[in-house]
């Protein structure tokens, strides 16, 4: 895909089968006709706030959703989410938290 291709749906989740279930399914019911997939929540603030090898897209046409897994390498669900949400650009942009965590502090954190 091309990094400055409008993105409607941006999926962050480093467990490929979830990412591959996830995918499958929104396919099925037409759901992701652009869809970006990245695995760590660094290379998802990357693709949010253009930086990096997505420097060549454009803040002004951010994913309409985030799929966003909680337990993330490099750069947890809830420090992503908590980025989106302290920065003016990105504040707005619709986030789903996805995860099978059962560990009570994730159930219970909000932001």
């Amino acid at each position: 895909m091309d990094h400055s291709e409008a993105v409607d749906i941006l999926l962050v989740e480093d467990n490929p089968q979830d990412a591959e279930l996830t995918i499958r399914a929104l396919k099925k019911h037409n759901l992701a006709n652009r869809l970006i997939a990245v695995e760590d929540g660094a290379e998802a603030l990357d693709f949010i706030l253009c930086r990096g090898k997505y420097e060549d897209r454009s803040l002004s046409n951010p994913p309409k959703v985030v799929l966003l897994d909680l337990k993330l390498p490099k750069v947890s669900g809830l420090e992503v989410l908590r980025a989106l949400r302290e920065n003016e650009a990105t504040r707005t942009i619709p986030v789903v938290i996805v995860t099978s965590s059962r560990e009570d502090p994730d159930i219970k954190d909000r932001l």
